[in-house]
């Protein structure tokens, strides 16, 4: 006891110095040793393939190569527009990006969300700056028992963090339950989601005009985030953008 109160009586400085030494940072993603906490190591950070412009203004999706024109398009949003209007992502679903996800969603490192949420901040600031209100994707009742937390609603209120947007979950639920999506065709997770969302009555008179961010973990074929607007749209809300920390990006092509 005496020790113990010795380090709590400890500088700030001296504090953090001791802590580090006794836990030395690590890489979020691969464990490796880090100048600083709560940090990407030099090769998991060269591994993230991080989303720039040029990219689909609607889909976020990046374009192979820069073309010169801003606020571009792609044959994709325009052959089937998704029901949202933009969508943005801090990197794409590689091998970093997944680990970074699954160890936050099944690992229960709940401490990732902070810097996960940072880097969604900075991807979505465009987004934060005309968003009214931001909502997390939400989960099952039974799913949210088991896991005990939503990882769309700590990445919203993080990245929200400073922007001055409420984050509101309370704005949508989700009211059935539906099949992993994982392995699912584009066709089947469309069908799997189709009423799975819903605005609650007494949450109606706050979504009206509202602009929404929706806010999720990551963004695969688009099925959870065009339904989820869709619902939140026939809430009430005038338009819903998305905020993502990664999407699928398929070689050669982008997606919904």
């Amino acid at each position: 006891m005496t020790a113990l109160r010795r380090i709590a009586g400890l500088p700030g400085l001296a504090l953090h110095g001791f802590i580090g030494l006794v836990y030395p940072p690590s890489c979020i993603a691969c464990g490796s040793a880090t100048a600083v906490p709560h940090a990407l190591c030099a090769g998991c950070w060269s591994e993230m393939r991080f989303i720039e412009r040029p990219y689909c203004e609607r889909l976020g999706t990046p374009f192979s190569v820069d073309l010169g024109a801003p606020g571009l398009v792609s044959p994709a949003a325009l052959s089937d527009p998704p029901v949202y209007q933009r969508a943005r992502a801090v990197a794409r679903y590689d091998a970093t990006a997944r680990r970074l996800v699954q160890r936050l969603k099944y690992e229960d490192r709940l401490d990732l969300a902070g810097a996960l949420g940072a880097m969604m901040g900075r991807a979505g600031a465009e987004l934060l700056a005309e968003a009214d209100v931001a909502v997390p994707v939400p989960l099952w009742r039974w799913r949210l028992w088991w896991r005990r937390f939503n990882q769309a609603a700590l990445l919203a209120r993080i990245a929200t963090r400073g922007s001055g947007v409420p984050v509101a979950p309370e704005l949508l639920a989700r009211v059935r339950r539906t099949r992993q999506q994982v392995g699912l065709s584009r066709a089947a997770r469309a069908e799997n989601l189709q009423g799975a969302f819903r605005v609650p009555d007494a949450a109606r008179p706050r979504l009206q005009g509202k602009r929404v961010l929706l806010v999720d973990d990551v963004l695969t074929t688009g099925a959870t985030a065009n339904a989820a607007a869709r619902a939140l749209l026939r809430g009430g809300a005038t338009a819903v953008d998305v905020l993502v920390f990664a999407r699928v990006v398929s070689d050669g092509r982008d997606i919904v």
